[in-house]
């Protein structure tokens, strides 16, 4: 018989209830003799150590059949991942003398020793090279009815500064943690649906790599049919793995997650300083999650990393022991998730990529990717008009323009009359007869509904948990997507949507994070699981909008469970400054908040209209009168792949408005694809002197398209240094200025060429790069 189906048949589970039953035969019938229980006690030892023989054999037989790990072929100076005509590839080994377990894609790895117990001693960074682990810990850890375990791990650990190889010989198992029982290698699945529709630059969904999952079972009678099964992701291309934890409940009875852990590791510290106890350096990887919220970028909404000091880690340098190198990834509070019989649970997943360089700029591109490999979605990037009314012939008059200047997308915005959660067949189909109209000219359309922000009863509210009362909460007063209003609101936008065929929701003030006391709102329990139903509750939503390839603008960061768009970055009084001051500035927001996000991973804005407040001075309005302001925005907005929220009634008041706005449009999506590519950062907007992007696309015939400003009120001539390595071109590259004659230069030795532009005054120019 295979071992797959003896494993099936002998289970501790059996063996324990087994001995259960002949324990009560032998109680019932008074047979008390020592020989019995002797018998007895050998029956059992035999099953258990059959159980344990049979799962070794499972995990040994699969084992067995891996590859055998090799060192990789090196690679030339050419084949840098992030300039993407290279192959790392990822694969699960097996180490050559056969004892340990090997996940890696030639850029970072990850060894872990399978038997006699089950541990990872390393996670290498293989560009640098460097080994990130300085000690072992278990793998997860879990919080099942109140009684803490560990997944894996081992005993006797001896120094936690640094771990020999042969070291491993002398650690023992952790008999009262999780036990190894198998192991599954697969592609990597889609976590959700998505299908592009319209333009993006990213469509590989879902990425490319492994998954590995490693089941693990404990033989004791509290945790009877409970398995916790540990994942892994590695992406190819990426020095990025996941890791997450899911639980299946197997038993007869409801059990509670109360607390969990993805990720625990004894990481090498970033810096060795005595004292410095307060803002010491965290080891340098990126790390995060998808239980993000709360803000606009992935740092600051990240809310499952914690740096910790190690205190059995007694040999480190800081005096007090306060070195941040045990990272943790675990919910700030609860969940407190109670999982029925037959159910599982799955928790957040953890994102762990290594950087091979401090370059500010090098790290940012690698989180750049990261997002296009992740969430390919958020490289869609339509052109849309935040439109401030809802009355037909506006509404109408604005689609017609749309189609007329090759604008892609209208909103209904704030303000504009529109209400989502009136759910009524007036309303619905008010609505939908305008959403027709826009699809018959080839727009799309969607709009705004405001969730956090408000409040609206002292039954729905957020409860406060210091207070038992409404208030408190992060944006002050706010529902709780738990309640019974929470629920009928998702509900009401889930049927506005599909009755209308709106193609985007804009939802402003979606799930920040807020924690509810309340004890009687039906989507949660109590506190402690408040957060993660909330959440979940929000991501649901959000992944089934996605799965119908709805297009989302959310101002938080979303983006690996659906979203597209947050905002790039600004403060919204800026835009009631003098047209003159928003050009610049804007130019500022775009530079610093491209560092981190794709040119569409996030939205701007232009007040066509005023928006808070400004008068004549901030508005773009009346159009035809200020066409020097709305080409800036315009040229800047394009030129930089990022796409603004044109707010107004209307995008052109007269021909030659209409000419402009033709104009660059049609120059936007002639080279959409390059302008939508990274950009490098050449000199931030100062109002002092010139400022300047390049953006680079090694896998494109336009390589490069360098946009250059000119703040000042004469025209100026300046020789540049443009960073060309990002392009991928060796040797020469071609140059022209906007499509006029092309030119060679020769790169440096770091692969730059030093370049001559000339910008007008008040103006901009711009350079392509083949």
């Amino acid at each position: 018989m295979p071992d797959l189906q003896i494993e099936i048949i002998v289970k501790t589970s059996f063996t324990e209830s087994l001995l259960e039953s002949l324990s009560q035969y032998f109680r019932m019938t008074n047979k008390n003799d020592k020989k019995y229980m002797k018998k007895l006690f050998s029956f059992f030892l035999s099953f258990f150590f059959i159980n344990i023989v049979i799962s070794q054999n499972i995990v040994s037989q699969k084992f067995n059949h891996l590859p055998t790990y090799s060192l990789p072929k090196m690679k030339n100076e050419n084949d840098d991942w992030l300039l993407g005509k290279v192959d790392y590839i990822s694969s699960v080994f097996k180490s050559e003398n056969g004892k340990d377990l090997i996940i890696t894609n030639g850029l970072i790895s990850r060894e872990f020793r399978v038997q006699p117990y089950f541990a990872c001693f390393s996670f290498r960074n293989l560009m640098t090279p460097k080994e990130m682990i300085r000690a072992i810990q278990p793998e997860a850890q879990i919080d099942i009815d109140s009684a803490h375990y560990n997944i894996g791990g081992v005993k006797g650990q001896f120094e936690y500064a640094y771990m020999k190889y042969d070291w491993l010989e002398k650690f023992t198992n952790d008999s009262s943690a999780f036990q190894l029982k198998d192991f599954e290698i697969k592609n990597i699945q889609t976590r959700f649906p998505w299908k592009p529709k319209r333009w993006t630059l990213g469509k590989q969904w879902p990425p490319k790599g492994k998954e590995i999952i490693f089941y693990f079972e404990l033989p004791a009678k509290s945790t009877e049919g409970i398995k916790v099964a540990v994942h892994y992701e590695i992406y190819d291309n990426l020095p990025l793995m996941s890791k997450w934890i899911t639980v299946e409940n197997n038993s007869r009875k409801k059990i509670t997650i109360n607390s969990f852990k993805n990720e625990i590791l004894s990481v090498v510290e970033e810096e060795s300083v005595v004292g410095g106890d307060h803002g010491l350096k965290a080891p340098h990887i990126n790390v995060q999650s998808d239980y993000s919220f709360g803000d606009m970028t992935s740092k600051y909404a990240d809310h499952t990393t914690y740096w910790l000091p190690d205190s059995l880690y007694t040999s480190q340098v800081n005096y007090n022991l306060q070195t941040p190198c045990l990272l943790e990834s675990k919910p700030p509070v609860g969940p407190a998730y109670q999982l029925q019989p037959h159910q599982k649970f799955e928790a957040f997943h953890t994102y762990e990529m290594m950087y091979d360089s401090y370059d500010k700029e090098r790290c940012g591109l690698a989180e750049r990717k990261m997002y296009r490999m992740l969430a390919p979605w958020a490289t869609e990037n339509p052109i849309f008009l935040h439109l401030t009314s809802t009355d037909p012939g506006i509404v109408k008059n604005a689609v017609d323009q749309c189609a007329a200047t090759g604008f892609e997308m209208i909103i209904l915005s704030f303000g504009s009359g529109l209400n989502m959660e009136d759910t009524g067949e007036a309303n619905i189909q008010k609505i939908k007869s305008l959403v027709d109209y826009a699809h018959s000219k080839g727009i799309e359309m969607g709009g705004y509904s405001l969730f956090s922000s408000r409040s609206i009863d002292a039954k729905d509210d957020v409860i406060n948990p210091e207070t038992g009362k409404p208030g408190g909460a992060i944006f002050g007063n706010a529902p709780c997507l738990g309640s019974a209003w929470g629920l009928a609101y998702l509900q009401k936008l889930k049927t506005f949507i599909a009755k209308t065929g709106f193609d985007l929701l804009e939802h402003d003030g979606p799930y920040p994070g807020d924690i509810c006391a309340s004890t009687s709102h039906p989507g949660h329990d109590g506190m402690y699981d408040s957060q993660w139903k909330q959440w979940w509750l929000s991501i649901s939503f959000y992944r089934d909008l996605r799965k119908k390839d709805i297009y989302i603008n959310a101002p938080d960061w979303y983006f690996l469970n659906g979203t597209n768009k947050v905002g790039m970055g600004y403060r919204e009084t800026d835009w009631s400054l003098p047209r003159d001051r928003q050009v610049i500035i804007e130019r500022q927001n775009i530079y610093d908040g491209t560092w981190n996000k794709t040119p569409s991973m996030g939205w701007t804005f232009v007040p066509l209209t005023q928006y808070h407040g400004g008068g004549a001075d901030a508005t773009i309005e009346p159009l035809s009168e200020h066409l020097k302001d709305y080409e800036a925005h315009l040229v800047q907005n394009f030129g930089s792949g990022v796409q603004a929220c044109y707010r107004g009634p209307r995008l052109f008041d007269t021909p030659a408005t209409e000419a402009l706005v033709k104009k660059e449009v049609s120059r936007y999506k002639k080279y959409r694809s390059i302008l939508n590519s990274d950009i490098i950062h050449i000199r931030r907007a100062d109002g002092r002197d010139y400022d300047a992007i390049l953006h680079v696309n090694p896998n494109l015939k336009e390589k490069g398209l360098l946009m250059v400003y000119n703040p000042l009120d004469k025209p100026i001539t300046r020789i540049i240094k443009v960073p060309l390595y990002y392009t991928g071109i060796t040797g020469y590259a071609k140059v022209s200025e906007k499509e006029g004659m092309k030119k060679k230069f020769q790169l440096d030795e770091n692969k730059n060429i030093i370049l001559q532009v000339s910008i007008p005054a008040n103006g901009y120019n711009w350079y392509m790069i083949e």
